[in-house]
C-alpha cells in the first residue's frame, strides 16, 4: 500500500477563496486535520479569468504547504450548481429510470448533455387526520398514511467542472469525488446537530451566494440564493465610489448589521452607513428566505422550521444571527462540526478559528469516509468516471491478460507436441511414398513396354486388315466396271502421276472421265500426263498409295461421254474410289478403244 493511501486532501472552492485542507485518516478514530490552509483571490482576476487564477493559487498553496495526499474530495461553491426537488410519481423500478430522465431534462436550465448531474430518491411518508360521524352520532378520528417519491436533483455545467479537475488531476491527484457545498453542509449538520425529525433551516452565506437548505425528518429542500457579503461590498464601493478592494476592507472594519428600532448609531458615520448597507441587503436577503420558506410548505408540504443553523463567511458579520433571529423569530446557532474531527498539533488553531465557519463543508466532506451521508451525490465528470472504472478492471485485464498468455502457452505447447508427431508421421507416410514411387516407377516402365508391343500389335492388325482391303478394292472394282470393260493392267501410282491435278489434262482432252476425242480414231493416242513405271523391287518398298493406275479396253469406240457418266454414277457410291479419278491415256483402235485410268482412293492403301 502506498504510504500516501491514508491521507485524504480536501479542497473547497468558495465565491473569491480557495480552502484546502489534508486529513490524516485512521481506521477507528476521527479523521485528524494534518493540515489547514485559506487563501483569498481577487475579485477583478477571478471573473475575468477563473480557470488560471485557479490554477495559479491553487498549485502556489499545494507547494507552499506541503500537501502530499494523492486521494482528493473536490467541494465547488453553490452559485455555479443547480438544485431542485422534484415529486415523482410512485412508479415501478423498470419506469422509474425512465421517468428521472425526463423530469430531469424538463428542470435542467441547460442541455442534460452539458452538464454533470446526478440525483437521490427520497421517500416521504405523512398522515392525513380523518374525521368520520358514525350512524350513532359518534366521531370517529384515525390518520391515513400516505407515501411520496421525491428527486433531489443537481447539476453542474460540465465545462465548469473541468476546469477544477483538469488542474488537479494534472498535479498528480486522483480525484474520488465532486461535492458542491450546501450538500456537505446539509450531511454535516444531518449527522452532528439536527436532532431527529426536526425541521431546521441552514443558512450558508458566503460570498457570492447564500445557500439555503431544510432539513425536514428525511427530507432536503435546497435553494440557491444570490445575495450575499459580496452584495453589501458593491453596495459599499458605490456609496463611497471606492474599488471593490477597499470596500471589503472596509466591510471587515467597520460593518455590522444595523438593529431595528430605536439605538444609539456608532459614533463613526461611515460605521453607521456600512450597517445600513448591510441591514438593507440583509432585508432583502430576509425576503428571500421568507419566500423559499414558503414554495417549501405549500409546493412541497413541509414543516415549518424550529430553528436557524447559520455558516460561511458572511454570516460573521456581527449582530446578522440577531438579525436572522429578529425576522424569521426562531433560535439563531451557528453550525459547528470540529467536535466530530481530531486537530493536529501543527496545526494553527487561532487561524483556523478565524475562517471556522468557513471550513464547515470541508468536515462534511470528510464524513464521507466514516459514515453513510444522509444525501451521497457526486458529480465526479465522466471521463473521471469512466477512468476510475478503467483502474477498478485493470487487475481483470492483468489477470485475463495473464489467463490468455498461459492458454496460448497451453496451445504452443500442445501444437509444438502434434507437429512433433506430424513430422514423425510425415517421415514414416514420405518412407512409403518413396516405395510406392519406385513401385509405380517400375509399373510405369511395364505400362510403356506394354504399350510399345500394343503398338506393334496394332500395326500388325492394321497391315492384316489393309490385306483385306486389296481384295474388297478388287472385287469392288471389278462391280464398277462395266461389262463393255476389261483390265489388263493395276499397279499403283507414284511419282509425279500422283501429284498430278486435273489442270495437267492434256490440252485435247475435254475434261471428262475419258477426256473427248476429236472424232477421229486415227489421230492416234492422246498424249496424257507421263507416269513413273516401277520395277517390281520399288513397287515392294512402297507401304501405302492413295491413287492406282488400270489400263484395259473398252468396246465403246465413239461414245466416250456414255462411258464417263456411266462410270462416274458408279463411283458415286463407291467405298474406294473418288469421283474425281481421272482418264490417264487413251488409244481408238478399230475395234477397241484402250485407255489408261487413274483411280483416286478415298483412304489410303497400305501395301
Amino acid at each position: 500500500m502506498a504510504k500516501n493511501d491514508n491521507l485524504l486532501l480536501i479542497i473547497d472552492i468558495g465565491g473569491n477563496n480557495l480552502r484546502m485542507a489534508e486529513f490524516e485518516l485512521v481506521p477507528g478514530k476521527a479523521p485528524l486535520l494534518a493540515k489547514f490552509a485559506f487563501k483569498r483571490m481577487d475579485e477583478q482576476v477571478f471573473d475575468a479569468d477563473f480557470a488560471k487564477s485557479f490554477s495559479e493559487v491553487y498549485l502556489e498553496m499545494l507547494e507552499s504547504n506541503g500537501f502530499t495526499a494523492t486521494n482528493v474530495r473536490l467541494s465547488i461553491s453553490a452559485q455555479n450548481s443547480f438544485q431542485r426537488l422534484s415529486k415523482l410519481p410512485m412508479a415501478n423500478s423498470n419506469n422509474l429510470n425512465r421517468i428521472i430522465e425526463f423530469e430531469a431534462r424538463q428542470s435542467m436550465p441547460y442541455a442534460i448533455e452539458e452538464v454533470e448531474w446526478n440525483y437521490q430518491l427520497l421517500r416521504h411518508v405523512w398522515s392525513e387526520h380523518h374525521k368520520e360521524t358514525l350512524e350513532n352520532g359518534e366521531v370517529e378520528e384515525y390518520d391515513e398514511n400516505h407515501e411520496d417519491l421525491e428527486a433531489l436533483f443537481v447539476a453542474v455545467k460540465a465545462d465548469q467542472i473541468a476546469q477544477y479537475t483538469d488542474v488537479i488531476i494534472d498535479s498528480g491527484k486522483k480525484i474520488l469525488s465532486v461535492d458542491i457545498a450546501p450538500i456537505a453542509l446539509f450531511n454535516a449538520a444531518k449527522l452532528l446537530q439536527i436532532q431527529g425529525d426536526e425541521c431546521v433551516l441552514m443558512l450558508n452565506i458566503g460570498c457570492r451566494s447564500t445557500s439555503l437548505m431544510i432539513s425536514d425528518g428525511d427530507r432536503a429542500f435546497i435553494r440557491n440564493i444570490p445575495i450575499a457579503g459580496f452584495a453589501v461590498t458593491t453596495q459599499i464601493a458605490k456609496e463611497f465610489n471606492v474599488p471593490l478592494e477597499e470596500a471589503e476592507e472596509l466591510k471587515r472594519r467597520y460593518g455590522f448589521v444595523a438593529l431595528g428600532g430605536a439605538y444609539e448609531e456608532p459614533e463613526s458615520e461611515m460605521a453607521a452607513t456600512i450597517s445600513k448597507i448591510a441591514r438593507n441587503v440583509m432585508t432583502r436577503l430576509h425576503g428571500e428566505i421568507s419566500r423559499s420558506i414558503n414554495v417549501w410548505r405549500a409546493q412541497h408540504g413541509g414543516h415549518a422550521p424550529v430553528k436557524v443553523l447559520l455558516s460561511g463567511g458572511g454570516s460573521t458579520m456581527l449582530y446578522l444571527p440577531e438579525f436572522i433571529q429578529e425576522k424569521l423569530r426562531l433560535p439563531v446557532d451557528y453550525l459547528n462540526t470540529f467536535s466530530s474531527i481530531s486537530i493536529g498539533d501543527g496545526v494553527d488553531k487561532e487561524a483556523l478559528q478565524v475562517v471556522a465557519p468557513m471550513a464547515q463543508e470541508m468536515i462534511g466532506i470528510v464524513l464521507r469516509e466514516s459514515c453513510q451521508c444522509p444525501i451521497d451525490i457526486s458529480l465526479l465528470p465522466r471521463v473521471v468516471r469512466a477512468q476510475r472504472d478503467l483502474d477498478r478492471r485493470k487487475p481483470y485485464f492483468y489477470v485475463s491478460a495473464v489467463a490468455l498468455l498461459l492458454c496460448f502457452s497451453v496451445l504452443a505447447i500442445g501444437v509444438n507436441r502434434v507437429l512433433n508427431f506430424e513430422e514423425k508421421l510425415v517421415g514414416k507416410v514420405g518412407e512409403q511414398v518413396d516405395r510406392v514411387n519406385e513401385k509405380m516407377k517400375e509399373i510405369n516402365e511395364l505400362n510403356a513396354r506394354k504399350n510399345a508391343a500394343q503398338g506393334t500389335y496394332e500395326e500388325a492388325v492394321a497391315i492384316l486388315k489393309s490385306r483385306q482391303n486389296w481384295a474388297e478394292l478388287l472385287m469392288e472394282l471389278q462391280q464398277l466396271l462395266p461389262d463393255t470393260m476389261w483390265l489388263t493392267k493395276i499397279e499403283p501410282v507414284v511419282g509425279e502421276e500422283s501429284e498430278s491435278s486435273e489442270a495437267e489434262k492434256p490440252a485435247s482432252s475435254g475434261g471428262g472421265l475419258f477426256g473427248s476425242s476429236s472424232g477421229n480414231q486415227e489421230s492416234g493416242p492422246a498424249q496424257g500426263p507421263v507416269v513413273k513405271r516401277l520395277s517390281v523391287a520399288e513397287i515392294s518398298k512402297i507401304q501405302e498409295f492413295n491413287q492406282i493406275c488400270i489400263e484395259g479396253y473398252t468396246l465403246i469406240f465413239h461414245n466416250h461421254k456414255q462411258l464417263e457418266e456411266e462410270l462416274r454414277s458408279r463411283l458415286k457410291d463407291s467405298k474406294f474410289f473418288s469421283e474425281e479419278s481421272k482418264i490417264s491415256e487413251y488409244d481408238a483402235a478399230k475395234n477397241l478403244t484402250k485407255f489408261k485410268l487413274i483411280l483416286n482412293l478415298k483412304e489410303a492403301i497400305k501395301k
